[in-house]
């Protein structure tokens, strides 16, 4: 079903074929006649299925028929770099209608947000820390919302954000739509949308906390201090062309990040230690592809939206099953394919274990035949490398899909976030 049979405005609908979004993805399908009819939503989807349009597109085209100069809408999502993808989403869609949008988030000047809240922009994305501090100075009026979106709510709820939620919805006008997007359903998201929303409609993509079909995955078994070295020897020796490694803090992050530099690539870092327009720069280089390797911390397990991500690696094991989802949900988006791979030591057999009790399925354990695991330390730089840290072949060594010819991106793609 294309998307100018959902009843959406022609403005928008020439946005999404500038866009190139071919047809609508599941999840689109199913809210976008909800939200456009009024409805409270509750949407549970894997990541990577097109959530950021299905609510950014029904809004925008009830926002065509009301007066402008007046906030109406307001999206609160956890991360900076999440609202970010919003608001760039945003743009390309409300390209043609002339309606506006603000973004306001911590670790940017305040000035222009004022600014922007008191021009009275059509539709407002925020995390909830910075709204509450321009809440607190009155810089805005939120009295004429109408639609509220809370976006990736499990994520915000699991970063402590629930009092600042209560906080702003208690300042929003009572009638209003509401619409709540989740990759899970804890019960305290349950209990929070039995308090804000009034007869939801809920859409369910996908079993819950299930990673996307497409991905491939794999854990190799590695005692903790040849971590490195055995992510290093994978990244030279299997042909890797875009890569997320994920650890577990953020100084880990930036050694690990030195050391794979180190051996030539070239490599970006991701997390709360940097300054906003680091980030901003490191996320951009990745998606561009003039870096391969991003690592990061959880920072960008839902933060983070790249179509190209070939490769997840965790080097430690998530000690919650739903992080680990979320991390390879990076790669194998929009029906893409993707491997993801998860470095296990010993005393993290336990928690790999839940993780498959979560996914359902038990992943492959591989050992490396041409890996050296009785190193006592790393091992040292490498030599004979190929480009970019490949070898000249662009074969894969050991076990496992990795280095699989990759299915070729073929037309246009569907309603992607």
């Amino acid at each position: 079903m294309p998307f100018s049979k959902l009843g959406l405005h022609p403005s928008l609908v020439q946005a999404v074929r500038d866009m190139r979004y071919e047809e609508p993805t599941p999840v689109q399908a199913e809210a976008i006649p909800a939200v456009l009819a009024g409805r409270d939503l509750i949407a549970t989807a894997q990541t990577g299925t097109g959530k950021t349009a299905a609510f950014l597109l029904p809004i925008l085209h009830r926002l065509l028929a009301r007066p402008r100069n007046v906030t109406q809408a307001l999206v609160l999502t956890p991360t900076r770099e999440l609202a970010q993808q919003i608001d760039d989403v945003l743009l390309g869609l409300a390209y043609h209608t002339g309606l506006r949008g603000g973004l306001i988030v911590g670790g940017a000047a305040m000035g222009p947000q004022e600014k922007a809240l008191r021009a009275g922009v059509e539709l407002v994305v925020a995390t909830p820390g910075r709204l509450l501090d321009h809440m607190r100075n009155n810089q805005a009026r939120f009295d004429q919302i109408d639609t509220l979106v809370l976006d990736e709510a499990d994520r915000m709820m699991d970063m402590g954000f629930l009092p600042d939620i209560k906080r702003i919805i208690a300042r929003l006008p009572a009638r209003r739509q509401t619409l709540l997007f989740s990759a899970t359903m804890p019960p305290v998201i349950a209990k929070l949308a039995a308090d804000i929303q009034r007869n939801p409609l809920t859409v369910q993509i996908g079993r819950r906390s299930a990673p996307a079909v497409g991905i491939t995955q794999a854990a190799y078994p590695v005692a903790e201090h040849l971590k490195p070295a055995l992510l290093r020897h994978l990244l030279r020796h299997t042909e890797m062309p875009s890569v997320l490694v994920f650890t577990r803090t953020k100084q880990g992050a930036k050694r690990l990040a030195k050391k794979i530099a180190a051996d030539g690539f070239a490599v970006g870092e991701l997390h709360s230690n940097l300054t906003q327009p680091q980030r901003t720069r490191a996320m951009d280089a990745f998606r561009r592809g003039v870096t391969q390797i991003l690592v990061a911390t959880n920072i960008a397990a839902r933060g983070l939206d790249v179509d190209h991500i070939t490769h997840v690696i965790s080097v430690d094991v998530p000690a919650v099953p739903e992080d680990y989802v979320h991390r390879i949900g990076r790669t194998g988006r929009m029906e893409a394919e993707g491997d993801a791979f998860v470095l296990v030591a010993p005393p993290e057999e336990r928690l790999l274990v839940r993780i498959e009790r979560q996914i359902g399925q038990r992943l492959p354990r591989v050992t490396l035949p041409d890996f050296d695991y009785s190193q006592a330390v790393p091992d040292g730089p490498p030599h004979g490398r190929g480009a970019r840290g490949r070898p000249p072949s662009g074969k894969p060594h050991g076990g496992g899909s990795a280095g699989r010819p990759r299915r070729p991106n073929g037309g246009g793609r569907r309603g992607r976030r």
